[in-house]
């Protein structure tokens, strides 16, 4: 039953306390994304649940243009909900002004934080059809899983708040599990090539200093014990493949740390033959004009149709969990 400080009837469910959880995690779903998530992709199953939901005062929509799908978001009513059942006591401590401001998304960062959704229920999708793989967590609070390198220009410490973390356990065949961590970085319009170039340099750091072995319980001479890949997904082939080039071209390149794709083809299948490394995009382009080592880098933007139509036809793409 509800808390007695609520004059609710609905029986809350466990499921109904997943999808607050998730909804405080994330600050924005649509019903696509509940439905994925939460109800196997059962759309009608999920609407008069949710109906439920938005009746008993617990979520909200946003106001939205007739053709724009429904962005649902948390009232402060499942908020305290969430803080009386003990839920936000496993997450960072904030002020309850600070929780509201966090539930309130400007129109300049909804798109993106949609954007992540799709990738979330797209992998939740593709590994559920998957025998022998789980998602074990998908976290799109920057906030849970940020971390500080010395990797920026100018050698301060810079923060990094990846847009998302996902741990996905394999089960091997002599019965134990081996994990495969993820950092998910979504492309902005706004980033430029260096931004996002030294975003891989500092997750290359992160790892090569021990970081993330130290936070995930090791040591920092275990290292490569705790590996991890950086994905970033682009708006289309052409960032990808500018992105490949600066990677390639770093006084300390980065070849395998980093898959990059593109938005459509993760939001289509994450898990299938859609991922290239720089190194698989040296691979194609060796001795060719588009040879990022064999050519003077270009000062000003020129678009190079020829490239993306030559790096799309010769490039060997890699599923993920190969």
């Amino acid at each position: 039953m509800l808390p007695t400080t609520q004059s609710q009837s609905l029986q809350l469910q466990a499921r109904d306390l997943n999808i607050l959880t998730g909804l405080f995690e994330s600050r924005v779903m649509t019903a696509g994304h509940v439905s994925i998530l939460y109800f196997d992709d059962r759309r009608d199953a999920t609407q008069k649940r949710l109906w439920k939901l938005k009746a008993s005062g617990l979520i909200a929509e946003r106001k939205r243009k007739a053709y724009e799908p429904a962005v649902l978001s948390l009232t402060n009513k499942a908020l305290t909900i969430l803080r009386e059942r003990g839920i936000l006591s496993e997450y960072p401590q904030l002020l309850p002004s600070s929780l509201e401001r966090r539930g309130q998304v400007s129109a300049l960062t909804l798109k993106h934080e949609l954007e992540v959704m799709d990738v979330k229920a797209a992998f939740h999708a593709a590994v559920r059809k998957m025998e022998g793989f789980t998602i074990e967590e998908f976290s799109t609070w920057p906030l849970l899983y940020q971390f500080v390198t010395t990797g920026s220009r100018n050698g301060s410490d810079a923060p990094i708040k990846p847009d998302g973390f996902i741990r996905i356990h394999e089960k091997e065949t002599d019965g134990g599990v081996s994990e495969h961590a993820l950092y998910l970085e979504l492309d902005r319009s706004s980033q430029t090539q260096d931004m996002l170039a030294e975003r891989a340099t500092s997750y290359l750091e992160y790892y090569r200093s021990g970081g993330f072995a130290i936070e995930n319980g090791g040591s920092r001479a275990q290292y490569k014990e705790y590996p991890f890949r950086s994905l970033f997904i682009f708006r289309n082939a052409e960032r990808r493949n500018n992105m490949a080039e600066r990677l390639l071209r770093k006084s300390l390149p980065i070849l395998t740390l980093v898959y990059l794709s593109t938005f459509d083809e993760v939001k289509a299948d994450p898990l299938g033959p859609i991922w290239i490394r720089p190194l698989d995009y040296r691979e194609a382009t060796k001795g060719t004009p588009f040879d990022p080592l064999a050519r003077r880098e270009q000062f000003g933007y020129k678009r190079q149709t020829a490239r993306e139509i030559h790096v799309e036809s010769k490039v060997k793409k890699i599923p993920l969990l190969a």
